[in-house]
């Protein structure tokens, strides 16, 4: 039975039912999930159909929570491996290339030799070819000028950008939580 309800992540909206995040998008175990109803911190809005059971309680499996108090959300994103690509949309800055997260490195656009700093604004994603043969090279020296600017991403910038991303596993119960904050187009 535990094996099949880890197959049951509950997605998590703050208190505006919006989604914590969207990339990773907000999801808690089951066990996580039951204890926060338990305790009244969330509000269910959707179920499985998978029941659990105690010797005294029956419920259904929540599929969609919602806090009952709003967490702020961060305004500026942590400088991580993950958000940098993120930003970059799993993009090889110099060659245009689209990589898995395993096929990507980081890349001082100025190198550290040369005053470059490990920050937003001198990091870029590149495929390991582009980043050996750029090596300790000024973009202009090379010829490789990354197809954007390096910068600060918005927490709202990394949303949009994992919007395009979906998990592997998206139930169905999830779809009218998740998009509906994105602007529909003017027919």
């Amino acid at each position: 039975m535990s094996a099949h309800l880890d197959s049951c992540p509950v997605l998590v909206l703050n208190a505006d039912f919006r989604p914590l995040s969207y990339f990773p998008l907000s999801l808690w175990s089951w066990q996580e999930a039951v204890k926060a109803v338990f305790m009244n911190r969330v509000n269910i809005l959707s179920e499985y159909d998978t029941k659990i059971h105690s010797p005294s309680i029956e419920m259904q499996l929540p599929s969609v929570i919602a806090l009952k108090e709003y967490v702020r959300p961060s305004r500026k994103p942590a400088f991580t491996r993950f958000n940098l690509f993120l930003r970059d949309k799993w993009q090889c800055q110099y060659c245009g290339g689209k990589f898995k997260t395993h096929e990507l490195t980081f890349d001082h656009v100025i190198p550290k030799s040369k005053g470059g700093g490990t920050n937003w604004e001198n990091i870029v994603a590149a495929c390991e070819k582009c980043n050996v043969k750029k090596g300790d090279m000024l973009p202009h020296e090379c010829s490789m000028i990354p197809l954007h600017k390096p910068n600060v991403p918005t927490i709202q910038q990394l949303q949009e950008n994992g919007r395009a991303f979906p998990p592997n596993f998206l139930h169905e119960s999830w779809e009218d939580y998740l998009y509906w904050d994105t602007v529909l187009e003017n027919n």
